[in-house]
C-alpha cells in the first residue's frame, strides 16, 4: 500500500520523466508505472508529506509543508469526495477522476503549480476520461 496526498494524484496523470532530483524521478517513475500495470495497487489518502515528498531534494526550496500545497490537497480530494484516511485501490482512483474530474479543473485547483504550464495534467485527465489510464513513461 502507497500513502499519497490529494494533489499527487494530479501530479501521477501528468508525469512524463521530468521532477525535481534523479532521486525524485526514479521514486516518482516507480509508483507511477506500479499504479499504471497493477490499477488495483491500494492506496491510502494522507495529509501533509508522503512517500513522494521524501525524495524532494533538500537543493530546493521545500514545499511540501506549505499551507498552499495543504490546501490543493483539500481541495482535489473534496472534489473527488474523498477523504484524509481513506483507503482505496488506483483503479477506484481513476474511476473517482471519471465521475467528478475535468481537464479545466486542472487551471483552478492547481493555478499556482509550476508545472501546470507544461499542460500535461489536462492531457493525463483527458487521457482518464478516456479509459486510457496512466501513460506509459520512458
Amino acid at each position: 500500500m502507497y500513502q499519497l496526498r490529494g494533489h499527487h494524484i494530479f501530479c501521477l496523470l501528468g508525469y512524463r520523466g521530468m521532477g525535481y532530483s534523479k532521486e525524485y524521478v526514479e521514486n516518482m517513475t516507480m509508483l507511477h508505472q506500479t499504479l499504471r500495470e497493477n490499477p488495483k495497487t491500494w492506496i491510502q489518502l494522507i495529509e501533509g508529506p508522503d512517500r513522494l515528498c521524501e525524495k524532494f531534494p533538500n537543493t530546493s526550496e521545500y514545499h511540501c509543508e506549505e499551507k498552499g500545497i495543504a490546501e490543493r490537497d483539500s481541495a482535489i480530494l473534496e472534489k473527488m469526495e474523498l477523504k484524509i484516511g481513506q483507503i482505496l485501490t488506483w483503479e477506484e482512483i481513476e474511476a473517482k477522476i471519471q465521475k467528478y474530474i475535468v481537464p479545466s479543473d486542472i487551471n483552478t485547483v492547481c493555478e499556482s503549480c509550476s508545472w501546470r504550464s507544461y499542460g500535461v495534467c489536462e492531457e493525463g485527465v483527458q487521457e482518464i476520461l478516456n479509459g486510457s489510464g496512466l501513460r506509459e513513461v520512458k
